[in-house]
């Protein structure tokens, strides 16, 4: 039909306002009373706006609107266009060959004059069509190398074989041949050792165009240096495995029970980077943790013996801000900041001036998911870091520790068709980033949320997961902001792994435990994009989540909230500190509900769990409320609670301690607040989880985001000669506007813990460690045995053992600072520990 356009622009192409959310369906959110939609597609993306309509399409499709709307199943998977209007294809329509063009849809009123078009989204197509379960990566045989790629947008796709991880003209360039949507080749053995990478032709709607794009398989098992190349590499060759490794799963300790875990959470840089009794080449690295030795290693394993079963690695995948050539980074001669005084704003000046070139940061900025990162190796070429890396996991387990990776599915560093760290988005472009009813990257995590309630998407968390617990036989994972990832996704990865068997796969998958951040905001809040992983979702599926309700509790106020608002902990009604809580009525009952909070977080966080509330009124866990009516309890079951006072966000405990309580009271008051919020954490039923250092008085110098505030900022010291306080007023760009609260603080030596005091601070977290590992009452299975008096439970020394009644054990707290154990009927003490700084 001939088009007219009304004052519209070429930039309407930039907005993907429309959904093909089937084979013959397209939602849109437009009104076609007497007009007329059309479908239009260009294999060249040569589709323009101009005065005279919409040129360049090679295909022209009229749509018919479906009056009965959009089916239950599409209402399903894409809830927030569940008003959206229905638009009928016709059922002949080559999908498979459209969705490799440029698309667009136009509606046009009854004198044919357009008056709207848009680009249109696809991965509801893309899943209908091409969900697939085949093999994908790198695969290797006796004879050959096989590659395989998902790319059913791509137009073409080569392999650029490598001898070299960087520079040099392609061995060779394969072309790529398409089944459903999958691209492979086989190449010689010859492959293996090499290098590659794919080049993809694929429409780009970010670009309006057919781009060429370079990108690394998005199953890498291996790299070169700062992801330039993927590495061919065989995981299960006997070269890249340790002497012992296939034994490795026989060696874990014993885990009767979820509930048995206490988790220690450290990041690998911060592990030794500063420690002088590790060597030079080991210093913030895998091979750090192989040493018999070292200050880091021996304190690890005094953690171990007192209980500490698992230790969290904050991120270790390949992530993007931290070169992976050592020879690259920049340093700040740390003999001049020593030299600073405690609260000068040089010390964060020179390391900001540097601290996207150094080697610190974080690592939630990831690149690609399934590979270690290179800058923490020896050598981030070849093999060196899968290696190395095994042999990490292997020393950790021969200390008698599990080992969690801290895993970033709900977002990747880069998009587009041309940044160096873009991959899945090269491969299918608009698929694998959730977008916005616009068309536009959802940002709501930081930076390119992604979508797992795609198929595809779903499937390489899953594969992901399988491969780190298979190739690297790791004991867990924590999910960064979980609540951003379907909960039908992380059921299926908790089934997947728990499906995984020490004969067929080498590790035990019934014991690996999986927690996460469910945290529900942005556009998945309230099931926004589907059923997503929040606190209140998660119950149920055995899967933990981290209870923020005994946190804030505790320490007063949120995150977000007044930096000087007290809790239960830090002082609230009974040490004030000048911060307006309201008058001395509105205090008692803050504090009387704070300890509410607290004792529901005593008994996991339980959803039905019955107390007593500070109004002499029996209330489930449920009924407990907080932020605006939000219920505290939400877990179903013990092991669904991770209870937490401190992690690697926001400030340290220690530091949150300095900044809440009153300016006059002691560094010795500090210390025993300090100590008697990790020891309310240690005593909890659930899961107990420590941010490494807080059992030796942490101090980031009253840095509230740390992620790339450099080795300075962030430095432990394990031989406990300091805490790290007062090393200079913490990085502007996230602290200056608190800088008038802390300036004072870390100018007074008053504030600065000695080395006494740290070494009474370990020696009193170890002592509850053993204090929750001397009876099973302080690590009960279920809901039901929480909320009973007495309760029955297997022993441990044997499965052939009959349940028996245990005894009651108590606890008393002494004027003298000592905590006495006694059983049911003893006389004198079965364990005694000194707490005298409680």
């Amino acid at each position: 039909m001939p088009l007219q356009l009304s004052s519209l622009s070429q930039d309407r192409l930039l907005y993907s306002r429309a959904y093909w959310v089937t084979k013959t369906i397209i939602a849109w959110n437009v009104d076609v009373v007497e007009g007329s939609c059309y479908l239009y597609a260009s294999k060249v993306a040569a589709l323009s706006v101009t005065d005279n309509g919409i040129q360049g399409h090679d295909l022209e499709i009229k749509l018919e609107e479906d009056r009965s709307g959009l089916h239950p199943y599409v209402i399903e998977k894409f809830p927030h266009i569940r008003d959206y209007k229905a638009f009928k294809l016709p059922p002949v329509l080559d999908a498979k060959n459209l969705v490799k063009c440029q698309l667009a849809v136009a509606e046009f009123n009854s004198q044919g004059k357009c008056r709207n078009a848009t680009g249109l989204q696809l991965p509801g197509v893309l899943d209908e069509l091409f969900s697939y379960d085949g093999p994908l990566g790198a695969f290797y045989s006796a004879e050959a190398v096989s590659l395989c790629l998902w790319a059913p947008t791509a137009q073409a796709v080569y392999a650029h074989i490598y001898k070299d991880p960087v520079g040099g003209s392609p061995l060779e360039i394969i072309p790529l041949e398409e089944t459903n949507g999958v691209w492979s080749t086989k190449g010689p053995k010859s492959w293996e050792g090499c290098y590659y990478m794919y080049e993809v032709s694929v429409y780009h709607p970010s670009t309006l165009h057919i781009e060429k794009c370079y990108a690394n398989d998005p199953y890498a098992r291996g790299l070169s240096a700062d992801g330039k190349r993927t590495l061919f590499v065989n995981l299960h060759a006997d070269d890249l495995k340790p002497e012992g490794w296939n034994e490795l799963a026989d060696m874990k300790s014993d885990i009767l029970s979820f509930s048995d875990i206490s988790i220690y959470e450290l990041h690998i840089r911060d592990f030794s980077a500063n420690d002088d009794t590790v060597n030079a080449d080991f210093r913030g690295g895998y091979m750090a943790f192989t040493l018999k030795d070292s200050a880091g290693v021996l304190h690890l394993k005094k953690l171990s013996k007192a209980g500490i079963t698992h230790v969290h690695l904050l991120p270790t995948f390949q992530f993007a801000a931290v070169d992976d050539e050592k020879e690259n980074w920049k340093y700040v001669d740390s003999k001049i900041l020593e030299k600073l005084p405690p609260d000068s704003a040089e010390q964060q000046e020179k390391i900001t001036a540097i601290q996207d070139d150094d080697a610190y940061n974080w690592g939630y900025n990831p690149v690609l998911w399934g590979v270690p990162k290179g800058s923490y190796s020896s050598d981030p070429n070849g093999p060196c870091r899968i290696v190395e890396f095994r042999k990490m996991i292997q020393a950790l387990t021969h200390i008698g520790l599990r080992v969690v990776l801290d895993v970033v599915y709900n977002h990747l560093h880069a998009n587009g068709p041309f940044d160096k760290d873009s991959v899945l988005d090269k491969i299918v472009p608009g698929y694998y980033l959730r977008r916005n009813t616009d068309g536009f990257i959802e940002n709501s995590t930081c930076v390119n949320n992604t979508a797992s309630e795609h198929y595809m998407v779903e499937r390489l968390i899953v594969d992901d997961l399988l491969s780190w617990a298979i190739n690297y036989k790791v004991d867990g994972f924590r999910f960064d902001l979980m609540g951003h990832i379907m909960k039908r996704t992380m059921v299926k990865a908790k089934d997947a792994l728990c499906s995984l068997t020490k004969e067929r796969d080498g590790v035990d998958g019934s014991r690996i435990y999986i927690y996460g951040e469910g945290w529900d905001f942005g556009e998945v809040a309230k099931n926004g994009r589907g059923i997503n992983a929040s606190q209140f979702n998660i119950c149920g599926t055995g899967i933990g989540s981290f209870n923020d309700r005994i946190r804030d509790a505790m320490l007063g106020g949120s995150p977000f909230g007044p930096p000087l608002q007290q809790g239960f902990v830090t002082g609230l009604l009974l040490e004030p500190n000048g911060h307006d809580h309201g008058t001395k009525d509105v205090e008692k009952a803050m504090l009387a509900s704070a300890k509410d909070h607290i004792q529901v977080g005593l008994a996991a966080n339980l959803r039905d769990f019955v107390l007593t509330d500070f109004e002499g009124k029996e209330r489930k866990g449920s009924e407990v409320l907080c932020y605006g009516g939000t219920p505290v309890g939400y877990a179903l079951c013990p092991t669904e609670t991770v209870n937490y006072v401190s992690a690697h966000d926001n400030e340290t405990l220690f530091d949150i301690i300095s900044l809440k309580t009153p300016v006059g009271i002691s560094v010795e008051d500090r210390c025993r607040m300090n100590h008697f919020a990790t020891s309310i954490i240690a005593l909890t039923q659930g899961i107990p989880f420590f941010h490494a250092g807080d059992e030796m008085l942490r101090s980031k110098s009253l840095d509230r985001d740390s992620y790339n505030s450099g080795d300075w900022f962030n430095r432990l010291d394990f031989t406990y000669n300091s805490n790290n306080w007062g090393v200079g007023l913490p990085p502007k760009q996230k602290n200056e506007n608190s800088w008038p609260l802390i300036q004072p603080r870390l100018a007074d030596p008053s504030f600065k813990p000695q080395r006494s005091h740290i070494l009474a601070a370990v020696e009193n977290f170890t002592d509850v460690l053993r204090i929750r590992y001397s009876s099973p009452l302080f690590r009960l299975r279920t809901a039901n045995t929480i909320q009973l008096p007495f309760v029955t439970l297997r022993t441990h020394h044997s499965e052939a053992e009959d349940q028996r009644l245990l005894p009651p054990v108590s606890f008393s707290l002494f004027k003298n600072g000592s905590i006495e154990r006694n059983e049911y009927g003893s006389t004198t003490p079965v364990h005694q520990v000194s707490l005298a700084s409680l």
